[in-house]
């Protein structure tokens, strides 16, 4: 199977980190996600019921990173990509990538983040 549903770039504001200032203020965040999932019966019908709808799993990604607080990323990213899976059991893996878009670090650099894929037991 080679169907994958993307989710480039969603973007929000959450609290996680180690720092005091991190741990107070909440800071951009931006997410990458893959979706494997076979689509071609949605395909087929043109029916929504039969894939993964995108914009429940972008306001689950919201809220997970918004509600958890958590202090890794790598936390957020395996916390994010389970509640995922858990969301459509036709979904046999997700690759979650997460960013930190202001880094609190002195060195010049973009971004520091981390990703993680998750099958389906």
């Amino acid at each position: 199977m080679n169907d994958v549903i993307e989710l480039r770039d969603l973007r929000c504001r959450a609290v996680v980190g180690v720092l005091d200032q991190e741990r107070i203020h909440d800071q951009p965040l931006a997410f990458d996600i893959d979706i494997a999932r076979p689509f071609q019966e949605a395909v087929v019908n043109d029916d929504l019921h039969a894939t993964t709808n995108y914009a429940t799993v972008l306001t689950l990604v919201t809220r997970t990173a918004v509600e958890g607080g958590f202090v890794l990323l790598e936390t957020l990213a395996s916390r994010v990509a389970h509640e995922i899976l858990a969301l459509d059991g036709a979904i046999t893996s997700v690759t979650v990538a997460v960013r930190k878009l202001e880094p609190p670090v002195e060195e010049d650099v973009a971004s520091v983040g981390v990703r993680c894929t998750v099958p389906r037991p």
